[in-house]
């Protein structure tokens, strides 16, 4: 991690435990907003902003997705980091389907971190958004940028869709709730535990939420709320995406894979479907980011599996 601004040791999945051995996720270093009505000091504009992403990361895929739905491409650029997590963490390069830093050349994305705040002290993680006007980061935080891609760029978005409407908002929240402790970081907290004790209740937890879901499934609806896409749909598939091609084995949540359970791996590939996500799925990328991670996978050999030609990938 950085610490005032320096890169201080090799890279490790896990910097921080709580008392119970269980792994603690850092919070977000930037919380800015970008607004359409003049509210805040980033105002939405046309090439103004710009993303940088790992495909291997379900939190950047977040608002990857969220930009393809919003209809944000032309508008927002992005660059993709080598899928690999080396000592220095997310690199830029010529692997396939990344990319170098055009913007201002780093090789690390820890060195956009210290350009826009050269005292830092934190993780460099992705999603980025980057203000290519004031050279600084907007926000480092998948949540509120999905949120911003929704409704911050007013009528430069396609507002046919909304990921977040009023009306479902308190459903939304709730559910929110309980997605990302219990799945979305439900496993990591399995995948990255130092106790015993810590990865037992980290399992139980990503299983329960599983099954819970299962049930709420069960009714024939499409999405997790009805028949309307949410931001919650997201939220859920860039986990689901990743269950079997790398938690289940990896980070051991292995009781059971997506496509054992019927209605979501059904609801899977519905949100597959769904035009411009699958675009923003590499499998590669993260099958080649997750087993390059050492403290799991000292051997650094990548599974030729799973098959995953009934979802089309």
């Amino acid at each position: 991690m950085l610490v005032a601004g320096k890169w201080s040791g090799d890279w490790h999945p896990v910097q921080a435990t709580d008392k119970q051995g269980g792994f603690v996720r850092q919070d977000a270093g930037f919380r800015h907003w970008i607004s359409h009505d003049g509210s805040t000091e980033f105002a939405a504009e046309p090439d103004r902003y710009h993303l940088y992403v790992a495909l291997i990361c379900p939190w950047a895929s977040r608002a990857l997705i969220a930009r393809k739905l919003k209809g944000l491409e032309s508008l927002i650029s992005v660059t993709v980091v080598e899928p690999q997590l080396g000592a220095q963490g997310w690199r830029f390069g010529e692997a396939t389907a990344a990319d170098r830093d055009l913007l201002d050349g780093a090789h690390y994305l820890h060195q956009i971190y210290t350009r826009a705040a050269p005292d830092f002290t934190g993780r460099a993680t992705v999603p980025v958004l980057w203000d290519k006007k004031t050279a600084t980061i907007v926000n480092n935080e998948s949540a509120d940028i999905v949120r911003m891609f929704n409704s911050g760029f007013g009528d430069l978005a396609d507002n046919r869709l909304d990921l977040y409407p009023a009306a479902l908002r308190a459903e939304i929240d709730a559910l929110n709730a309980s997605l990302y402790p219990r799945l979305n970081n439900g496993v990591y907290r399995a995948g990255f535990a130092t106790t015993a004790n810590s990865y037992q209740q980290a399992f139980s937890e990503v299983f329960s939420q599983l099954d819970e879901l299962e049930l709420m499934l069960s009714d024939g609806r499409t999405f997790l709320l009805g028949e309307r896409l949410t931001e919650s749909d997201i939220r859920l598939f860039v986990t689901l995406i990743r269950f079997d091609v790398a938690y289940h084995g990896l980070f051991k949540c292995n009781l059971r894979r997506v496509r054992d359970y019927p209605l979501l791996n059904r609801y899977l590939k519905s949100m597959l479907s769904v035009s411009g996500i699958r675009e923003t799925v590499n499998i590669e990328h993260i099958k080649q980011g997750y087993y390059s991670i050492s403290a799991l996978n000292p051997n650094g050999i990548v599974p030729a599996g799973p098959d995953l030609s009934e979802y089309g990938l």
